[in-house]
C-alpha cells in the first residue's frame, strides 16, 4: 500500500497515539497497529484497527481526563 500524501511504501508497525474523547479528555492507545509511511509523518489505520478503535473509546471512562489503554485485538 502507498501513502496518499507523497507516494512512498507504508509499512505495518505499533505505536501509541492519542485520540481527544471529550472536550477535555484524552485517551492514549498504546501499541495500536497502523501503516506508517516510510517518506512522511503519515500514517493510516486499517478499517477492523478503526472499528476496534471506535469501540475502546467507547467504553472509556468519561470522568477521567486521562486514560491510558493498551490496544489488544
Amino acid at each position: 500500500m502507498r501513502c496518499e500524501v507523497c507516494g512512498a511504501e507504508l509499512t505495518p508497525t505499533r505505536t501509541d497515539l492519542p485520540f481527544k474523547v471529550r472536550e477535555t479528555g484524552i485517551v492514549i492507545l498504546k501499541g495500536l497497529p497502523v501503516l506508517e509511511c516510510g517518506g512522511c509523518p503519515q500514517y493510516v489505520l486499517e478499517d477492523a484497527v478503526l472499528a476496534q478503535v471506535d469501540q475502546i473509546l467507547g467504553r472509556a471512562n468519561g470522568e477521567t481526563e486521562l486514560e491510558i489503554i493498551r490496544y489488544a485485538a
